[in-house]
């Protein structure tokens, strides 16, 4: 019975805490280790260590010493024996809580012993400082939080991991959990709370403690309200979903108003309560089918309406039928496009205004024959083969069989059909479409499409024209060859296409080889002139070859005739060298020939053959000048004709002369003479 009574009272205290305390300070024992089974006094237990807890937590101590638990105090059954974790025990339900009654410090100081329990499960004579196995003490400073914050205590042969924390009750917000706010939704408010104790309005509510609703968004301010989110309640002389319009006078009819309860009129309305029309055709549109309203006052109008409508309002079409169209007896009907009539028996036409024929009427036209039908009240014509319709009275058009195709005309000649094709068509029914590109018109490799009486070409790049018979780019169609560059004018009277030809290229195309070539730059230019330099060489060596040789014949015989010259008159040492002793020269009275024996760079005479005329001539102009070719043949052959002038003299009465050769910067001249009357060769020299 004690022991219930104790249970309840610890209980009852545990609760009020509680309910009182502003937060709760958490313990969480994580493993105890005491792995030789030693008290604190270094006696071993017996068999073994079983190990409870006693917590203690108080104000913050710089060196913390046993005393009086001022923040609370906690004590748990036996967890295990020696080493243990005490997550496993399953005796203690995780965490251990210490309740606090006021405002969380911000720090603390906190000792856990560890004492075994000697008698079973339940701890005794728990003074007894011989059980005590372990004693931990800490100082920290800690906030306010949900976080754990881990601690590992060593004391000689034990060691003890745990974590702590400090959280607020339900309701209690703030550093120091001793801010409270407690959420609602009542006429008092509507809110939750936030970590840090504030008030937070539920949707659709405001005010300081989240009493007054949110009214409809757009619901005026002035106009209407609200007891719950989302309404609008509109004042007494409003309306609408915003209560933003006004409400009219209630007997009001073609009013409106600004302010609640007045009834200001429409137009067109009048009286007190705007229940007077003042404007009918306006506001009634009483006049039909396009006709004109005019209000007469008081409510009334009339309608003047279009032709063929009557009426009050003209709503009543006039009928064509209302005139007795039909004739005879005929019934009228109205249609949308006029009208129609049916003919009593007996009667026919479009108004019922002819009888009905019978084959005593002899209704049958070309011949035709006439049956009668419904007892003689109609008839029927058989036709001839050219004729039809009703009475035999419409030619058979036999063009009607033979359709002509292409717009063609069918007509009849002679009984007989034909069609008239159009321009580009033939054929007996004009479905052949003639191919005017038969003729192969387009020129140049142009394509030809047939048309309808006509054709297109679709000319080659380079050619225009209806049958691309006209060059529209000549550098196209003639293009300059091996490399060259075509360029041509533009516009009215462009000149004609011309080839830029590259070096070595002649003709219009470009098509030839050039014979010359002016200089040129770059690689080719150098290959010119190598060429041309070889053979210049090639040249002057040839020429130093024959000046050698000729200078050589000269030579010889130079020393040939050295010993037979004298001088004369007075003549140069060089001039005498060429003159001949006057002993061998003979005058026949004939033809001569003089020879020339002279090297052309010691002589200022011109190497030709003169011939002498008879001795009765005093002196004759020279003639017969033959080409340079004939002088060279000419001075070969002497050269190898020649002979002594004394053998000449005995076996030809002729007087050859040696020609009389001086140096080029002599002052004299030599001459030949011949006498009229001696049979010798005079020569004088001319001073």
């Amino acid at each position: 019975m004690a022991a219930w009574f104790t249970f309840t009272i610890a209980f009852s205290t545990t609760l009020i805490l509680q309910v009182f305390g502003s937060g709760v300070f958490e313990v969480d024992l994580h493993e105890f280790k005491n792995h030789k089974g030693l008290l604190a006094n270094g006696n071993a237990c017996t068999p073994s260590c079983r190990t409870y807890f006693k917590i203690c937590l108080k104000n913050y101590q710089a060196v913390v010493s046993p005393g009086d638990c001022i923040f609370g105090s906690r004590e748990t059954p036996v967890l295990g024996t020696n080493s243990f974790s005490a997550k496993d025990s399953g005796t203690l339900p995780r965490p251990i809580q210490i309740p606090f009654k006021f405002g969380w410090p911000g720090s603390f100081s906190l000792i856990i012993e560890a004492w075994h329990s000697p008698y079973g499960n339940l701890p005794v004579d728990i003074n007894n400082p011989d059980f005590m196995i372990s004693f931990f003490a800490i100082q920290r400073q800690l906030g306010v939080g949900t976080d754990w914050s881990q601690d590992t205590q060593t004391e000689k042969q034990t060691e003890l991991r745990y974590s702590y924390r400090f959280i607020c009750n339900e309701s209690y917000y703030g550093e120091s959990c001793s801010k409270k706010c407690t959420p609602r939704d009542d006429r008092f408010g509507h809110y939750t709370c936030t970590r840090d104790g504030q008030l937070s309005c539920l949707p659709g509510w405001k005010g300081k403690y989240c009493e007054e609703p949110i009214c409809l968004e757009g619901c005026s301010e002035r106009n209407g309200n609200c007891s719950k989110p989302g309404e609008c309640v509109c004042r007494e002389g409003w309306q609408g979903t915003f209560c933003d319009e006004c409400r009219k006078y209630p007997a009001c009819k073609h009013g409106t108003c600004q302010l609640p309860w007045q009834c200001n009129c429409q137009e067109g309305w009048g009286g007190l309560l705007c229940d007077q029309d003042l404007n009918f055709c306006t506001h009634h549109h009483p006049c039909l089918n396009g006709a004109t309203c005019m209000n007469t006052g008081q409510g009334s109008y009339t309608c003047t309406c279009l032709p063929g409508f009557t009426g009050v309002n003209c709503e009543l079409e006039m009928q064509v039928c209302d005139s007795n169209p039909c004739r005879n007896g005929g019934i009228c009907t109205n249609l949308e496009t006029g009208y129609r009539c049916t003919c009593l028996q007996g009667f026919e036409g479009s108004h019922c205004e002819h009888n009905l024929l019978t084959c005593a009427d002899s209704p049958c036209f070309h011949g035709g024959k006439c049956w009668e039908k419904d007892n003689g009240r109609s008839y029927m014509c058989e036709c001839p083969s050219s004729y039809t319709g009703l009475n035999c009275e419409k030619r058979v058009d036999k063009c009607t069989s033979l359709p002509c195709a292409n717009g063609g005309l069918c007509l009849l000649q002679g009984g007989m059909r034909m069609c008239s094709c159009r321009a580009g068509f033939t054929g007996q029914r004009c479905e052949i479409n003639i191919n005017e590109c038969a003729g192969n018109p387009c020129l140049n490799g142009g394509t030809c499409q047939d048309r309808i009486n006509d054709y297109a070409c679709i000319c080659p790049a380079g050619y225009g024209g209806r049958n691309c018979d006209r060059i529209l780019d000549e550098c196209f169609v003639r293009p300059c060859l091996n490399g060259g560059i075509c360029t041509t004018g533009s516009g009215p009277g462009k000149t004609p296409a011309a080839c830029t030809c590259p070096p070595g290229y002649t003709g219009p195309l470009c098509e030839s080889f050039a014979t010359f070539t002016s200089p040129v730059t770059g690689d080719d230019g150098f290959q010119w002139v190598a060429v041309s330099l070889a053979m210049g060489l090639v040249a002057l060596l040839v020429l130093l070859c024959m000046v050698g040789f000729a200078l050589r014949h000269i030579h010889r015989q130079a020393q040939g005739q050295g010993a037979e010259t004298e001088t004369m008159n007075n003549l140069s040492k060089v001039q005498s060298d060429n003159l001949i002793p006057a002993s061998q020269l003979k005058n026949t009275n004939q033809k001569l020939s003089l020879e020339v024996d002279c090297d052309s760079e010691k002589s200022n005479f011109i190497h030709k053959n003169y011939h002498l005329d008879s001795y009765n001539s005093k002196t004759k102009d020279f003639k017969d000048e033959k080409s340079q070719e004939d002088k060279s043949l000419i001075y070969d052959k002497s050269l190898e004709d020649k002979m002594p002038l004394s053998r000449m003299y005995s076996e030809k009465p002729e007087c050859r002369i040696s020609t009389i050769c001086s140096s080029r910067d002599s002052m004299y001249q030599s001459v030949f003479v011949i006498a009229e009357e001696r049979r010798e060769c005079v020569i004088a020299t001319e001073v």
